[in-house]
């Protein structure tokens, strides 16, 4: 797989490959007149530009991953999983589950320790 105009294979994963995906990304955010400017703020708040707010149906209280390298910040929309995502992997886990054969009181006492009760 190729990316922008670079030639090069993503598998490489080098730093030009990046460039060449995130010049991609910019390219199609511009093609939908999405690209806008913003600034941090001295408490290190950004305002995302309404038209992209409105674009992406983004409220107050969105919540985002954010991820930064270099001089690249971004953000990811953090999504609720539908009712049907939510029901097959609460499935999938109880397969698990039954595979690794827990119990109840296994879960119960691994919370336990990850909240440093024990």
């Amino acid at each position: 797989m190729t990316l922008g105009n670079c030639g090069k294979s993503f598998a490489a994963r080098s730093q030009t490959e990046y460039h060449c995906l995130i010049c991609k990304i910019l390219m199609g955010v511009a093609m939908r007149q999405t690209l806008a400017t913003t600034k941090m703020s001295s408490r290190g708040q950004v305002v995302i530009p309404e038209p992209i707010r409105d674009r992406l149906s983004l409220k107050a209280g969105s919540q985002f991953v954010v991820i930064g390298q270099d001089d690249l910040v971004m953000l990811k929309v953090i999504a609720q999983p539908t009712l049907g995502e939510y029901a097959g992997l609460k499935r999938r886990l109880r397969r698990q589950a039954r595979a690794a054969r827990l119990k109840p009181k296994d879960v119960s006492e691994a919370i336990a320790r990850v909240r440093g009760r024990r």
